[in-house]
């Protein structure tokens, strides 16, 4: 249930070209149904032989895998080598372990004798490599392997080599199997030397088992889309390790599978790289990450983390509240500044008379106006502030030792640690540079009003100053009550002092509702690396949300990066972004409306005559007769009681953060992020007006249906009103 859309039920290629479709019906367990094309029977049976064999292998590389950790605890290394050569074995084993059961290949590319896979012949793609022996030629090669492009980029203008790319159609199994081949498809893209045009197939058309796959009923966590990544995706998938990628995506594009597929690719073709940096992906709330858990597993990927950025950052529980006004000025980009001068203002040189260290008969001294200069060339070299205190330390034993090695030749390194820890060294850069925790320094500004009001001067009016001033102050900071604002003012002071630990790329979902000082925090933690930024400006929620990704970008520490526009949907239905589109000209954001290339797809609007409850729960009744999800959005104070009317319905219903339940009540202010098969948006009106961006939230609840959306309502839709208040 993601904006994590497979592209196009439309073939990918630019020009017209031959398809041969084959389908077994034939009678199998669970499988009844017409006889097939005798002609084309035993190539089935052939896939269906390799498939099995892959299975064998698979299975052997599993038990190797393991066998390898067992004989590589056993060596004899030195202990950092053996440490990194079991961490290495244990989490290949334990990635293959855990990998989904499922089809091991997707698809088959057949080489002519130019192209990249020139010599190569027929390769099978699928989601890992497999193979009967290392050396041996794969009967699986790695959707993330150079050769394996040509599957998503090749056409009949363009075939890149291949003769002929085939899909493969699959069923749950019905002996007890993985999954059953049930058919596939191939595509004519090229001829052979001398052979000419190849010859037409018995149908022609758009992929019909690429459109199966897409459309498919979606119950539980998201799927991978390894099968159907289409050019423009791949492209995006495909970008080198230090190229950042800014994304804006309109409903059902893919951008969140995109972005976790870029994790899995470098993963694939940087591993040490990676590895030693981390890749941190993070999403808006916790549904969203177990929505998208098992993604990168199904990829053969487990070492992600997949986080919030609370998570990543929240240095207390959050335990206070923020009016509105405070919880704006906290997230604003201003109050970088301000608690920048409130770190800075503890540093001074006025504090110390100057330093004096007595040895035997000698006194070695550090003046006042050397001690001031010492202070200020720290100052303007701009370091962390616990980096800045050290090279005080330092400068200060520094200009001693000059002084005692003028005298007595050079000092050893015992003495040069004993002035270090010297009493009088220790307490006059405590004096001019004061080791200090975030907590002080948030909590000094926050309850002292002339602190605030020094560090916020020119920066903060007089009305938001006072509304960051909590109603009751805390005596200390030990005792204070932080609020969700407040730990990013936190982590922004920790950033100051220390450079947080950083990742080689991130991942960041929904990047629209970041605000300045949130995207600062990201920033830092990836500082040396590269970001996938994925968004829409049309579904920004939060009142600081980005109008613009530019502006989004230079917060995010990489002004400049060029937005690339994913405007075709290929999982919500062309009616219901039609109707999402009749918003855009409110949400205040210069976004193109979202096209689908779905013609299929339900949308029905139901005024309830007086018993709202009784007719969404007609509308589940309704949607519980087909296959797939169902997601009941209603505004957040009415979720309850529309809880409580299914389950009273005799209507089992489950939680966001629970994937496997046919029926999910979803608070709207939850619902971002995630899909559903068929959606039952609950009093629009009161959706939009119980939000301080109730329009932008409208928008993102009418797109998260991927077949069938039911809009239940006893007021005036807000489109409506919308539109009859723009023309009148």
């Amino acid at each position: 249930m993601t904006d994590s859309a497979a592209p196009a039920s439309t073939p990918s290629h630019d020009t017209p070209h031959e398809a041969t479709r084959y389908v077994d019906h034939a009678p199998r367990p669970g499988h009844p149904g017409r006889v097939p094309q005798p002609d084309l029977r035993p190539e089935l049976h052939r896939e269906r032989a390799h498939h099995d064999r892959c299975r064998t292998a698979l299975a052997a590389m599993v038990a190797g895998a393991q066998e390898q950790v067992v004989i590589g605890e056993d060596v004899s290394a030195s202990g950092a080598d053996a440490e990194v050569l079991g961490y290495r074995l244990r989490s290949h084993a334990k990635a293959l372990r855990e990998l989904p059961e499922g089809p091991l290949f997707f698809g088959r590319l057949d080489f002519g004798d130019d192209g990249p896979g020139a010599g190569l012949g027929g390769l099978h793609i699928g989601r890992l490599r497999i193979g009967e022996h290392p050396a041996a030629p794969p009967l699986v090669v790695d959707w993330r392997a150079p050769v394996s492009r040509a599957f998503y980029q090749a056409s009949a203008g363009d075939p890149q080599g291949v003769l002929v790319r085939r899909r493969f159609g699959w069923a749950p199994g019905s002996r007890g199997d993985s999954a059953d081949l049930t058919g596939f498809e191939d595509e004519h893209l090229g001829a052979r030397a001398g052979e000419g045009t190849p010859a037409p197939g018995p149908a022609t058309g758009p992929s019909v088992l690429l459109a199966q796959e897409i459309e498919r009923p979606r119950v539980g966590p998201m799927r991978d889309i390894a099968a159907t990544i289409q050019p423009e995706q791949d492209d995006l998938v495909r970008g080198g390790l230090g190229e950042t990628v800014c994304v804006q995506g309109a409903p059902g594009t893919g951008k969140t599978a995109v972005g976790l597929h870029r994790a899995a690719y470098l993963l694939y073709t940087h591993p040490q790289r990676i590895h030693r940096g981390g890749l941190l992906v993070l999403g808006p709330h916790r549904a969203f990450l177990s929505y998208i858990a098992e993604v990168l597993p199904a990829l053969g990927e487990t070492g992600v983390r997949q986080s919030t950025l609370h998570d990543e950052i929240a240095r207390h529980p959050v335990t206070g509240t923020d009016s509105d006004l405070a919880a704006g000025v906290k997230h604003d980009a201003r109050m970088a500044e301000v608690l920048r001068r409130a770190l800075y203002a503890r540093v001074s040189a006025d504090r110390a008379r100057g330093v004096v260290v007595a040895e035997d008969s000698y006194r070695w001294r550090v003046t006042r106006d050397e001690l001031a200069a010492i202070v200020a060339g720290v100052r303007a070299e701009e370091p962390p502030y616990a980096i800045g205190r050290e090279r005080v330390r330092a400068r200060i034993v520094r200009r001693i030792q000059d002084q005692a090695e003028l005298r007595a030749g050079p000092r050893p390194a015992s003495w040069v640690r004993r002035v270090e820890r010297a009493r009088v060294v220790s307490a006059c850069v405590e004096a001019v540079w004061p080791k200090v925790r975030p907590e002080e320094v948030v909590a000094e500004l926050l309850v002292d009003a002339e602190a605030l009001a020094r560090a916020a001067d020119g920066l903060l009016d007089p009305a938001e100053q006072r509304a960051l001033r909590p109603p009751r102050p805390p005596r200390s900071w030990k005792s204070a009550r932080w609020s969700a604002a407040d730990q990013v003012l936190l982590d922004e002071v920790a950033g100051l002092i220390d450079h947080p630990e950083g990742y080689g790329h991130v991942v960041v979902d929904e990047a629209q509702d970041l605000s300045p000082m949130e995207c600062r925090s990201i920033a830092r933690r990836v500082r040396f690396g590269s970001l996938t930024v994925l968004g829409d400006l049309a579904q920004g929620t939060t009142p600081w949300a980005a109008r613009s990704w530019p502006v989004q970008m230079a917060h995010l520490g990489r002004p400049g990066v060029p937005v690339v526009l994913l405007t075709t949907g290929f999982r919500v239905p062309g009616a219901v972004a039609d109707l999402a589109n009749r918003l855009l000209p409110h949400l205040d954001v210069d976004v193109p409306p979202a096209r689908s290339l779905r013609t299929d797809g339900e949308l029905r609007l139901r005024r309830a005559d007086g018993d709202l409850l009784a007719a969404v729960t007609d509308a589940v009744r309704d949607a519980l007769d087909r296959e797939g999800s169902v997601g009941v959005v209603s505004a957040d104070a009415h979720t309850d009681e529309v809880r409580h009317a299914l389950t009273a319905a005799g209507i089992p219903t489950t939680d966001p953060e629970t994937t496997t339940a046919r029926v999910t009540v979803v608070p709207a202010s939850l619902v971002k992020g995630l899909e559903y098969d068929h959606v039952v948006a609950v009093e629009p009106t009161a959706i939009a007006e119980t939000h301080p961006r109730g329009l932008h939230l409208l928008y993102v609840v009418l797109t998260r249906a991927v077949s069938r959306l039911d809009v239940v309502h006893t007021r005036e839709l807000p489109w409506e009103q919308a539109e009859t208040a723009r023309f009148t």
